[in-house]
């Protein structure tokens, strides 16, 4: 027996594998050990159920009374034990091991890319393969390894790391030797842990990678989840065909449903149905991804990158164009682009009375005669529309497509009473995202051509409410839309059509009304604000400004307000002298018609003319007195928001503080909303730039609740608090104030916020700081690690953080203790490799900070070996005189080196700086002699030099001679 079982162990197995190896082997050759350790009797195996043969033991056992056989099961049952326990714990190792796949990694891969590139928002710098070539399998490890289970090999650029080989396997992801410096070869061995995907691994090795991805995680996941589902997703022809079966189906199936419950005289609770909402999904699926391509910067689509395969150039487009959406959809969208759960569709849910009736209704409506269907119109109307129950009562029978339907009749009976119905129940998101499916507002847009206008007012009104998504705006301009509605607007057309007086018949000016309230609907589109502009909308808009209907008046500057976001159209607003009628409105009694004008001059503001225009007009008092209603939060922040791009100009700053609005921006500073915090602290900023300005907000104690809003998580809020701390900082009792507050650190603590306009807006803030602070040097020391946060900031590809850095750097750097630090810490090279800049703002800074740096040490010596000298001599041909007498000091500092003096000299220094000494800026002049002067010592002390060197070598010539 042992001679059977024997098995050499060859000399390339482990101990180990030789173990398993043997296990196996006895296992094959004993197929039922049970039956022959303890006999036939307890052969498990053959029997048809493990019980029985238990039970037939315990027979045999109660019969013979046989004290072996007592043992023999009790054997039996402890094998039966190990034998669960040894398959529990296999099982849950297995259950433990990671099993990828090369197309899992592969869409891991391809979506990591898709987050990666140059910038701070992104993932990664770059994720790459080591091999352009896949196999057949989708494995790009040679087949050597393939057998060991690696699938493929990606280097990955982290910004925070060092470039990583990771190794992607079957069991999991893990980092490698590397490549080798000498071939390029990989070192195939394992160097770490196995996590289980790529993410995990990353987010381990980088904190900039979890922190980035953890912002951006849903949308990581629903691309993973696209990805995953891609292969499944049947061809775009063959799906809407699909949906167009299932929808016909389940619609007949519903009605058919709906009527037996009818006659069943309502005993029966609401079921969920999910029949429509399945019918919208499928179209809200194909739609959706159309409608993530609409409502761009200037109306157009990037082209995504190519790819080999059609299927992958697809997904890979839609997700640029989802991520594209969301970050260049510039105008404000009133509703939300998902739909919110259906909160009455609940299982306990009890029906009204109403439901049935309804839909008792809508069934009259689909076979009734013209007078059935005008008695039904008439009668649904009687119920409340505005109640959810109804509202969904008509969707869940079919009610919709009947009243879109009867849109396309003759009978203006029937098309008044459809419309009434579909403008009040059109409120409901759900709804009128089914009437845009079902085609509805090209219907609407016909009517617009009618000569009845009530049809016209009802048309568009309808339009409004449906028209609140992009989609709905899309469909709007595409079906010729947005001219109809601009036509509308002009009264004299109207007033000489000779239409017949009737019933149906309505004013000229709700007409005009109707077609602005549509118009503000379609106006958040960018595409649609340019299709008013072309339409000829502005010069109509304008004269409908001149009436005093406020009702009219709200839409038309709404309308206004929307499209002033775009430049072309504020030059158009200054042409037609709409700014005075904003401002005469604001005085209206009407609170909302108040808040409108407020929003309309805030977008305008945006230019110094308008501004000035505003002062003009007289429009800063009544926005001064509004605030001191604190009641509407929305007019406040408007209100807010038109002061704070006013007081941009310094001229409207002295008006706003001769009528008091510095003090009442100051009691805006607690317990209001973001929106209002951010316009008046935004206010605030521009005002304190004046020292009156900055003297008034100190002495009614707004430098502390400031200071207090330093820790807030709005980005807005932040670059402008920053900003207003930084103005008030300059004044030294307002200083002194900060910084008993701690507020230079709250400050220095947000240069480490992840978007660049904090940190710009902290750095330029921490400038005056620092300058008028006690003991700068000092506390900029106590700041444990803000040195070198404030040397790695150099690094950043933002221009505006880059400035505002090298302006904090340049303020540090009087003390010599801290130029110290942060000559360590490396700042020498890292402002050096900023010298090719074009940019005049960073030019200017960085010069200051070089000629700085300069006093400490042998920095001038390390600017010159980082060729930081011949691009700084460019900054002399700048048209920007503040850049020229930066550059000087810095020339003059660097020129006491006699290396750099020489670059200086080869890259027309000289001839630059005595320009400089010519123009008629008395600064600039003093600041360019010293460079000059010094230049010319140092090349006089040169040629001195080598006269003398060649009177030396005469002399030695003679004496060998």
């Amino acid at each position: 027996m042992l001679t059977k079982w024997f098995v050499p162990r060859p000399p390339s197995l482990t101990p180990h594998k030789t173990f398993l190896l043997i296990a196996r082997f006895l296992w094959e050759t004993n197929r039922n050990p049970i039956a022959k350790i303890l006999g036939l009797d307890y052969n498990m195996i053959n029997e048809i159920n493990e019980d029985s043969s238990v039970l037939t033991i315990l027979d045999k056992i109660t019969k013979d009374d046989d004290p072996e056989s007592e043992i023999k099961m009790k054997i039996a049952l402890l094998l039966k034990q190990l034998d669960l326990h040894l398959l529990n714990r296999s099982l849950k190792n297995i259950s433990l091991e990671i099993r990828l796949n090369p197309g899992t990694v592969k869409n891991d891969i391809e979506l990591l890319k898709r987050f990666s590139g140059k910038g701070e928002q992104t993932a990664l710098e770059s994720i790459e393969y080591t091999s352009d070539y896949e196999f057949s399998n989708g494995c790009r490890a040679p087949p050597w390894r393939q057998i060991q289970g690696e699938i493929c090999y990606v280097l990955v650029k982290p910004h925070d790391a060092e470039t990583l080989c990771i190794t992607c396997s079957k069991e999991g992801v893990f980092l490698n030797g590397g490549k080798t410096d000498d071939e390029g070869e990989i070192n195939y061995e394992r160097k770490g842990e196995i996590y289980k995907d790529l993410v995990t691994l990353l987010r381990e090795k980088s904190a900039i990678f979890s922190e980035n991805m953890s912002q951006q995680e849903v949308r990581f996941n629903e691309e993973q989840q696209k990805e995953k589902d891609q292969p499944n997703e049947a061809p775009e022809e063959e799906a809407a065909t699909l949906h167009k079966a299932s929808t016909a189906f389940r619609r007949s199936a519903l009605e058919k449903k709906q009527v037996s419950l009818g006659r069943s005289q309502m005993t029966k609770r609401l079921e969920p149905s999910l029949n429509w909402k399945t019918t919208v999904d499928a179209r809200e699926n194909k739609s959706s991804l159309r409608d993530t391509q609409e409502e761009k910067h200037g109306g157009r689509l990037e082209k995504s990158r190519p790819s080999t395969s059609p299927g992958r150039a697809q997904l890979i487009r839609k997700s640029a164009e989802k991520i594209e959406e969301i970050i260049s959809e510039s105008s404000s969208e009133s509703e939300e682009d998902e739909e919110p759960p259906d909160h009455l569709q609940e299982s306990n849910a009890d029906l009204p009375s109403e439901y049935w009736q309804i839909q008792k209704l809508v069934k009259y409506l689909k076979g009734g005669n013209q007078t059935a269907t005008a008695i039904a119109l008439c009668s649904m109307k009687d119920f409340n529309l505005a109640q959810e129950t109804c509202q969904l009562a008509i969707r869940d029978v079919g009610g919709l497509e009947v009243l879109i339907n009867l849109l396309e009749t003759d009978e203006v009976k029937c098309q008044i009473g459809s419309l009434k119905i579909l403008k009040e129940i059109s409120h409901n998101p759900q709804i009128r995202r089914h009437i845009v499916d079902l085609g509805g507002l090209p219907a609407m847009l016909n009517i617009l051509d009618s000569p009845h206008k009530s049809l016209k007012c009802l048309a568009a009104e309808t339009i409004a409410n449906v028209a609140k998504f992009k989609r709905a705006w899309r469909a709007v301009r595409r079906h010729g839309g947005i001219t109809k509605l601009v036509a509308l607007l002009d009264w004299r057309q109207h007033s000489t059509e000779a239409a017949r007086r009737s019933l149906y018949e309505a004013r000229d000016g709700e007409v005009a009304r109707c077609g602005a309230l549509a118009l503000w609907s379609c106006s958040k589109s960018y595409a649609n604000k340019e299709a008013i502009r072309r339409a000829g909308g502005i010069p109509l808009l304008a004269r409908l400004l001149k009436t005093s209907q406020e009702s009219t008046l709200i839409p038309v500057v709404g309308t206004l307000q929307e499209c002033a976001s775009q430049e072309n159209y504020r030059a158009a607003i200054k042409a037609e002298g709409i700014i005075e009628n904003l401002v005469k409105n604001l005085s209206s009694g009407n609170e909302h018609l108040q808040e409108c004008c407020a929003m309309a001059i805030c977008q305008c503001a945006e230019d110094e003319e308008t501004r000035d225009l505003v002062r003009l007009r007289g429009g800063l008092k009544p926005l001064a007195s509004l605030l001191s209603n604190t009641d509407n939060k929305q007019r406040l922040a408007a209100v807010t928001g038109a002061i704070w791009k006013c007081s941009i100009s310094k001229e409207n700053v002295t008006k706003l503080r001769e009528y008091k609005a510095i003090e009442a921006l100051v009691g805006l500073l607690t317990d209001q909303p973001e929106e209002v915090l951010v316009n008046a602290v935004g206010a605030l900023g521009e005002c304190c730039r004046e020292p009156e300005g900055r003297v008034t907000v100190r002495k009614r104690g707004g430098v502390q609740p400031l200071v207090d809003l330093l820790v807030s998580t709005n980005r807005a809020l932040l670059v402008n608090v920053t900003k207003a701390v930084g103005a008030c900082a300059v004044e030294p009792e307002s200083m002194m104030i900060i910084d008993h507050l701690d507020g230079v650190r709250l400050l220095w603590s947000l240069l480490k916020n992840p978007h660049p306009d904090v940190k710009a807006s902290a750095a330029w803030a921490l400038c005056p700081c620092i300058q008028n602070a006690k003991d700068a040097g000092e506390m900029v020391r106590s700041f444990v690690g803000g040195l070198e946060l404030v040397v790695n900031l150099l690094k950043s590809d933002n221009k505006e953080v880059l400035a505002s850095v090298c302006a904090a750097i340049t303020n540090i750097a009087k003390d010599q203790e801290n130029l110290a630090v942060l000559t360590d810490h490396g700042v020498v090279p890292l402002l050096s490799k900023l010298a090719n800049t074009t940019d005049d703002k960073l030019r200017r800074h960085l010069a200051e900070a070089i000629s700085r740096c300069c006093t400490w040490g042998r920095n001038r010596v390390a600017f010159g070996k980082h060729r930081a000298v011949a691009p700084l001599v460019q900054y002399l041909k700048s048209n920007d005189t503040s850049v020229h007498r930066a550059t000087a000091q810095a020339l003059y500092q660097l020129s006491e080196d006699a290396d750099n003096c020489i670059t200086m000299h080869e890259n027309g220094a000289v001839k630059g700086s005595s320009a400089l000494s010519g123009v008629k800026s008395p600064c600039l002049c003093f600041s360019s002699f010293p460079l000059t002067h010094g230049l010319r010592e140092q090349s006089d002390e040169t040629g001195r030099g080598e006269r003398g060197d060649t009177k030396i070598r005469r002399r030695r010539d003679r004496k060998s001679l």
